[in-house]
């Protein structure tokens, strides 16, 4: 039987691979697949041995406090990577674990396939030559990923970004509004937090400080929350009940929200770019240990930490970074934008250039193809 190995260490890498590894097993039913990741996977019928999310961490310091386990965990797919014997490895974002897994493929002389290869694009251009010298075949979603990569003598094929296709609303405004209970007339902001509890405890309390500063100034406005897949609700009502501020949550529900919303405050991340390609205008948030924050500012020279920011090479969304990231700030921002529209305009015209460099679509098909092709193992479809 035909193998694939996945290794995937979060929650949006997760629904990447699944993804995939969905279609690749419409193409070829006989693939077993087994590895790290969690629910998505899971759901799709890979065999799961590994589940990483819950020490999931945001920067270079963070990711220390759980050291010990990433290397158990890196130890036990080497040890599944000699016994299983795959056809192929399938690395999924989760860059400093995956860039020693992809070595230690090289090693074990294992075909490795990366998506959402390091973001070497970003910074530390080195990472894109130690992945070139593993022979890691990397699959680009961002055309400047594919431009360092090639530069650093890797197998390149660019594949487009797989967001363009799975991001879509089939609702109208109005029935989403109707299944919320909304009135028409809302104004609705929508608060993203993010999918990890480090993010939500540092982020949320001044997002719904400022919610309420922005409810006393427009009383009509509508709050909403999103709920990450694997975060409570009585989590987050443990935030709300602080600032006694009239609030629902809504979970499995992100696009939707993005589509009727004026905006949304989100963590940085993958839902900014998700808010990007549905054209939803937002205020990206930010904030990390002071040391990474350094090395990200003043080492690796990072000029944005907002996706949309970085591809459109221009601040197209505000960016509210440690400090600045203060409920104040937040509602000043945001009340200008409920009393402009103008301004709200503007930066949905510039968000359709960003869309624009994802692709045409079709990354999740051509990243299957590509897992077979380098793999060996025939499209029986």
């Amino acid at each position: 039987m035909a193998k694939i190995m996945v290794s995937a260490g979060e929650v949006s890498g997760d629904m990447h691979a699944a993804a995939v590894l969905k279609k690749a097993k419409e193409k070829n039913d006989s693939i077993e697949i087994f590895g790290m990741g969690s629910t998505a996977l899971k759901e799709m019928g890979a065999e799961i041995l590994i589940d990483p999310t819950e020490i999931s961490t945001i920067g270079y310091i963070e990711a220390l406090k759980n050291l010990r386990q990433h290397f158990k965990h890196l130890s036990q797919m080497k040890k599944l990577l000699r016994q299983r014997q795959p056809d192929l490895v399938f690395l999924v974002d989760y860059s400093a674990f995956n860039m020693k897994l992809a070595k230690a493929c090289s090693l074990e002389g294992v075909k490795v396939v990366n998506y959402f290869p390091p973001s070497a694009w970003v910074y530390n251009k080195g990472r894109a030559k130690k992945m070139a010298a593993y022979g890691t075949h990397i699959a680009a979603v961002f055309p400047m990923e594919r431009d360092v990569y090639q530069q650093a003598g890797a197998e390149v094929t660019f594949v487009g970004h797989p967001l363009v296709d799975l991001v879509e609303v089939k609702k109208s405004e109005a029935e989403i509004r109707r299944d919320l209970n909304l009135k028409t007339e809302a104004k609705v902001i929508s608060l993203f937090p993010g999918s990890r509890r480090g993010e939500i405890e540092s982020l949320l309390p001044e997002m719904l400080k400022a919610a309420k500063r922005i409810k006393n100034e427009s009383p009509e406005t509508v709050f909403l929350l999103a709920a990450a897949d694997g975060i409570k609700i009585d989590y987050l009502e443990s935030f709300i009940k602080k600032v006694e501020l009239e609030l629902k949550i809504v979970q499995k529900r992100n696009y939707q929200l993005m589509k009727i919303s004026e905006f949304i405050i989100s963590a940085s991340g993958t839902t900014t770019l998700e808010a990007s390609i549905l054209n939803t205008p937002q205020i990206i948030a930010y904030q990390a240990a002071l040391t990474t924050y350094l090395l990200a500012k003043y080492v690796f020279k990072v000029e944005f930490v907002g996706l949309p920011n970085i591809i459109a090479a221009e601040e197209v969304v505000p960016e509210l970074l440690q400090n600045d990231f203060e409920a104040e700030r937040i509602a000043e921002l945001a009340l200008n934008w409920l009393n402009n529209k103008q301004e709200l305009n503007k930066i949905k015209e510039k968000l359709q250039t960003v869309r624009q460099k994802l692709g045409g679509g079709g990354a999740v098909e051509k990243t299957a193809d590509l897992l077979l092709r380098e793999g060996g193992l025939k499209n029986s479809g």
